[in-house]
This record gives C-alpha cells, structure tokens and sequence, in this order.
C-alpha cells in the first residue's frame, strides 16, 4: 500500500488526513477518511476526462448516456423513464433532450401509449453517431482500465459497488 502515502497530482495524503483530524479533535480512522477523499477527487478528474473525452464526439457525457440508454431501450423512451434511469431531473433531461433534438440525433412524438405525453426517439443520425464512435470509445475505455488485470477489475467492481451503496451517508440527513 505505497501509493496510500504518495497520492500525486494533488490528491490528498494520509499524513494531511491525520493532521485535519487531530486539528480537530476527532477520532475518525484517517484511512478511511483518506480513501473517500480521493474517491472524490478521483471522481472528479474522472468528469473532467469522460466530458473531454466525449467532447470529441461532438457529445457530453449526459448526452452520451441518454443516446446509449435509448438505444438500449429499443430506440425510444418517456422523458421521465430516462431520467430515473440516468439518475438526474426531468428538466435536465429536457435540456439533453432539446440540444440533441438540434443536433438531429433525437427528436420528440407523441406517445402512442400515452396520448397526453411524448416519448424520445433515437434517429437515425443518432443511431449512426453511437455505431460511428463505438470502436475508440471502447478502445478508449478498455485502455483505461488496462493496468487492472481481469481479477483486479472484479474485485474493483465489488468494491465500486459498496462504495456506492455507502454514498449515501453523505447526503442522509
């Protein structure tokens, strides 16, 4: 555990941990402390990338994840079922919905099972920019977990997985 004390590119250290703590008087295991410390900064540099990334498919990461998510759904959804899958407002959906739509990648109908609603279409444009991008955008991706042999990245997933259930005792009231 080398990399626990030298954490580059301005992370925090564990030494920085150990002293915020003791400056105030708490007993929290500055490990733990440490290890959700970089998890968020690991989680912001890694925004920073997929929006870099993704901005070289004219796209963001938002509207990445809603083209991928129709075209995983048999090419159309409700506004609302995309943004409970996506995890974000109805109104941002909107948002992704309208500069898409501009872009031609998606465009809005009537619901044909709810007359009242509309549902979201993945077009054929929208279709072609996912199959188009798809060889170095998994390329990419695979690359960026390739230092992690396939045990290590089951054992990532495992542990991802518990570090996003335990999320919440950041927002919990």
């Amino acid at each position: 555990m080398a990399q626990q004390h030298e954490a580059g590119n301005g992370a925090p250290t564990l030494d920085q941990a150990r002293r915020q703590l003791s400056r105030y008087g708490l007993s929290a295991d500055p490990q733990a402390v440490l290890v959700a410390a970089r998890l968020m900064a690991a989680g912001s540099r890694l925004g920073q990338a997929g929006e870099a990334h993704f901005a070289r498919f004219g796209l963001s990461t938002g509207r990445y994840r809603l083209l991928a998510e129709l075209e995983d759904h048999g090419g159309e959804k409700p506004p609302s079922q995309l943004a409970s899958a996506l995890g974000v407002s109805r109104a941002t959906v909107t948002g992704l919905v309208d500069g898409l739509e501009r872009d031609g990648l998606v465009a809005r109908r009537p619901s044909a099972e709810d007359g009242r609603g509309n549902v979201v279409v993945l077009t054929s444009r929208g279709a072609r920019r996912l199959r188009e991008m798809a060889p170095e955008h998994f390329e990419r991706m695979q690359a960026m977990v390739g230092g992690l042999s396939v045990e290590e990245r089951a054992v990532f997933l495992d542990l991802l997985a518990r570090l996003v259930a335990g999320m919440s005792a950041l927002t919990d009231d």
